[in-house]
């Protein structure tokens, strides 16, 4: 893969631990494709969902695609874009113990807690990252998995439960929460970039609140 356009900025490989994407729906596939073009290799994809009809409009996937497991679609997009990059398929994050770069893009927020719990005295976790969005308004968070208080500030920012993220998260007429993929784009795009930060030895964000469509955006 020829990675000349961003070479001199972002070498891929500086990143010599393992990358977990929890999650392949709307900001896991993208979070995914983002990597896979900046040359990241060693990808493990998590989840057991299949490509529904209604995910086209705010996830990775193709049309043709429907019925087939995330994992496994996703996978085949990311070799299109990189015949040679290694991806490690695997169905339902059931707690396993991780290395290296953690990317939990999980709809449920007492999931997303479970996982912090379990994995915040692993040793071997370099840095975290989270991404919430509603419809147009986002958050990304950052962890370096070295600094303590970076893992208490990210479960301090989890001190809520899935039924008030509901109550909070705009829906149709019909009560189907409602995306649209310029949110998912812009959230999953400064996730890698804080990535990237993080890699490069420049400053790590713990939050990065985003609009998409009033063009707001702050760091902390």
């Amino acid at each position: 893969m020829n990675l000349n356009k961003h070479l001199d900025f972002f070498n891929p490989a500086l990143v010599t631990e393992p990358i977990h994407i929890i999650g392949c729906g709307a900001l896991g596939s993208h979070v995914a494709e983002l990597l896979v073009r900046l040359g990241c290799d060693n990808i493990h994809l998590w989840d057991f969902d299949v490509v529904s009809p209604h995910n086209i409009t705010n996830q990775l996937y193709v049309h043709k695609q429907i019925g087939q497991k995330k994992t496994i679609a996703l996978s085949y997009l990311l070799e299109e874009i990189n015949p040679k990059v290694k991806l490690i398929l695997h169905d339902k994050y059931d707690m396993h113990n991780l290395s290296g770069y953690v990317f939990m893009m999980v709809d449920s927020i007492e999931l997303r807690r479970a996982i912090v719990e379990h994995l915040k005295n692993n040793k071997y976790v370099k840095g975290m990252f989270d991404a919430r969005m509603r419809l147009t308004d986002a958050q990304s968070y950052g962890a370096d998995w070295t600094n303590q208080e970076d893992i208490i500030a990210l479960l301090n920012t989890m001190q809520f439960s899935g039924e008030e993220a509901k109550a909070s998260t705009p829906v149709s007429a019909c009560g189907t929460a409602l995306s649209v993929t310029p949110t998912v784009k812009m959230v999953a795009s400064v996730t890698v970039s804080n990535f990237i930060n993080l890699i490069l030895g420049k400053e790590l964000k713990k939050i990065i609140l985003l609009d998409a469509f009033s063009f707001n955006l702050n760091a902390f």
